[in-house]
């Protein structure tokens, strides 16, 4: 007689905006898979009021929400950040004292993330990264990502030369698989609006020029710093009156509160033809992709989603630095001057024309989550499958040649 499969436990941890739409397809998948019992973790900016409370949008979606983690101070300084990662420590080993998956899904590089990553190490629970390998230099979250990466046990990839990086650090070639970004699925899977309920959804009207804004933290800087490069933003976008300009707000990194508020000011000094959003949501800001004419800001999605949209993206300043670009983004200094010249640049007809047929880094996507999802079936439903013995990592040495550097005292 043949042995009964077992549901298996699916965790997913999501602590954000951005992070659920590029899980979505993932949770999806599992949520309506027989053989698995998808649990569902939200916590950081999902659970605050100031971000929009966007848990409620999980579960708008179908989703039932296994866990709430508090973690969030109402406050934007590193020593509020700080010591929310420390609540979500806490958090975290309440919901896994409770839930005991048998596997733990995160995404990126977030604070949040790597809280739940270091309860679930105490826990012995096998960890599956995704997104790993990359690099933002301008941003602590780097630091996190790796970290992650290296109390992580399974790993999904958006590009091969990320594979190649996590692997450099240490990975097993076997256990680091490059299947694309998941989150680009959605591009091809969505019921689009047309322009008319976008408008209506937004609160907007769109004209000939429209800008998408999205500018986050730079959490290296100080907080004069992020001021400073958010005010020549906005004086750069003071040049373009005519331009419908929708912003959103920044995440709950350090400083973001402070940056928010210069935002809302300038959205109310130009009402006429800026709004601003806490969230948009994954379908917004995707539909919002199809419409605008530059996106503008700092945000990983400049490099991932909108290249596929063949929509020219202003990266400004080093929070994203390092990450693998497309021909259709145009990194400029955080000074007024190069962002005006970056966005008239990005404006042009030749500029557009020149994109039309560029090569996409992380791919068109389709399928990429299903890819992932039918991988970690195949790892957890596999008879020889032993979570204490997957854990049981192991250094991948590669054979390197390190130049020694001698030091003299003079």
């Amino acid at each position: 007689m043949q042995k009964l499969l077992m549901k298996k436990n699916i965790c997913v941890v999501t602590g954000s905006r951005a992070e659920y739409g590029l899980l979505y397809w993932i949770m999806n998948y599992f949520n309506h898979d027989a053989d698995i019992n998808l649990q569902i973790i939200v916590t950081g900016m999902h659970m605050s009021p100031e971000f929009g409370d966007t848990y409620k949008q999980i579960e708008a979606d179908g989703y039932k929400i296994s866990y709430k983690v508090e973690m969030l101070l109402s406050s934007d300084t590193k020593s509020a950040i700080t010591k929310s990662i420390g609540l979500g420590v806490i958090g975290f080993a309440d919901a896994f004292e409770n839930l005991k998956p048998d596997l733990l899904i995160v995404l990126g590089d977030r604070f949040e993330i790597l809280s739940a990553v270091q309860s679930a190490v105490i826990y012995q629970i096998p960890v599956v990264h995704i997104h790993g390998g990359e690099i933002t230099e301008g941003s602590v979250d780097d630091s996190f990502r790796h970290a992650i990466t290296k109390m992580s046990h399974i790993h999904f990839v958006a590009t091969e030369e990320y594979r190649k990086r996590v692997i450099q650090m240490g990975e097993s070639p076997k256990t680091v698989f490059n299947f694309g970004a998941p989150g680009l699925d959605s591009i091809h899977k969505l019921n689009y609006f047309n322009q008319s309920e976008l408008e209506e959804s937004l609160g907007i009207k769109l004209g000939k020029i429209n800008f998408l804004v999205t500018f986050h933290p730079v959490s290296i800087f100080s907080q004069e710093q992020n001021i400073n490069s958010v005010k020549e933003l906005l004086d750069a976008l003071k040049r373009y009156p005519d331009a419908k300009i929708i912003f959103t707000k920044t995440n709950s990194d350090a400083f973001g509160r402070t940056m928010n508020k210069l935002l809302e000011d300038f959205v109310e000094e130009n009402s006429s033809h800026c709004v601003i959003h806490s969230s948009l949501g994954h379908k917004r800001y995707l539909c919002l992709l199809r419409f605008v004419n530059v996106m503008i800001g700092n945000s990983s999605s400049a490099f991932i989603e909108a290249p596929v949209f063949n929509l020219p993206a202003v990266n400004i300043g080093c929070r994203e630095q390092g990450r693998i670009e497309s021909p259709s983004i145009i990194s400029c200094h955080d000074k007024k001057e190069d962002i005006l010249k970056a966005i008239d640049r990005a404006l042009s007809a030749e500029f557009k024309k020149s994109i039309e047929f560029q090569p996409l880094p992380y791919g068109k996507g389709g399928d990429n989550s299903l890819k992932i999802c039918n991988h970690l079936k195949s790892i957890l439903f596999d008879p020889d499958f032993s979570a204490s013995d997957f854990i049981k990592k192991k250094f991948f040495d590669l054979e390197v040649s390190v130049k020694q550097e001698s030091i003299h005292n003079e």
